[in-house]
């Protein structure tokens, strides 16, 4: 299926402790795409019934912008309270599942957060260690529940025992192909630990750009303009884009543009995903 221009498109998803309603507050006027207000690592041990307790306020109405949220791990006695507290929410756009290893864990909570009538809640898995991402395809196309898988690295790094940035690619490839095999979106990139370095940021998401991630995770609203900068289309790219549709429109099937550019239908999907990102309303 192509991507039409109005297909919305996130590039920017902010996370945010649960157990600060203050915080989470500016997240939503920060202009990040979608808020990921999290109850897991971000939030003590004995913060963790407030931080619940606090979330199911926010969402019990609609928020300005789509909010998911990161429930804890799903081996702990929070889990199942996050899960029983929130997934009935009218304003809960969708469900963050942290450090899983197998399709099992997501059929799951799909099952158990199945509402009576239709409308499944929009689950994503995050796949924190290796035996998550060896199982990366399978994960990925366990449920219909699924919207999308993502690397999380702080983990991956700890369970690999590596510090060095390349060693990390391969992981990285392997969730991408997994989340394109299964129909799945691009995944978005993994968070910049940095908040201060934002030349690091912006070189680290332009290489996550070049190995096929769509949009990235921030920990602070700082972050947000580097990384859509990063990911939103360059005006040679909207322009070559707008030939590209421009020429398929009068010619139909396999062609070469006047400077040589061979263009097919897969070319052409492209140009129309370039084009939906560039009628992107500004939030930075």
């Amino acid at each position: 299926m192509t991507l039409q221009p109005t297909t919305p498109i996130p590039l920017t998803w902010l996370y945010v402790p649960g157990d600060r309603p203050e915080v989470v507050a500016k997240a939503l006027a920060s202009g990040a795409d979608v808020v990921i207000v999290d109850l897991e690592d971000a939030v003590a041990p004995d913060r963790k019934d407030y931080a619940r307790a606090a979330t199911a306020e926010l969402l019990s109405a609609a928020p300005p912008v789509p909010v998911h949220v990161r429930v804890n791990a799903l081996n702990t006695p929070q889990a199942a309270e996050d899960l029983k507290a929130l997934s009935p929410l009218p304003g809960l756009a969708a469900l963050r599942l942290p450090k899983i290893t197998s399709p099992a864990e997501v059929v799951s909570v799909a099952e158990r957060t199945a509402p009576a009538e239709g409308g499944a809640i929009p689950l994503y898995a995050l796949l924190e260690s290796a035996l998550g991402v060896e199982r990366a395809y399978d994960i990925a196309a366990s449920h219909p529940a699924l919207h999308g898988i993502t690397l999380g690295e702080a983990d991956l790094r700890a369970d690999l025992a590596v510090h060095h940035d390349p060693a990390l690619d391969w992981p990285r490839s392997r969730v991408i192909l997994a989340a394109r095999a299964a129909g799945l979106p691009s995944p978005a990139q993994s968070i910049y630990p940095d908040t201060k370095d934002l030349e690091g940021l912006a070189a680290s998401s332009a290489h996550g750009r070049t190995l096929g991630f769509l949009g990235r995770a921030a920990i602070h609203p700082r972050q947000l303009p580097v990384i859509e900068r990063a990911y939103a289309p360059t005006p040679q790219e909207i322009e070559s884009a707008e030939q590209i549709l421009e020429a398929a429109t009068t010619t139909r099937g396999a062609q070469a543009l006047p400077n040589g550019r061979f263009i097919d239908p897969a070319v052409v999907a492209v140009a129309h995903r370039t084009l939906s990102l560039a009628h992107r309303a500004p939030r930075h």
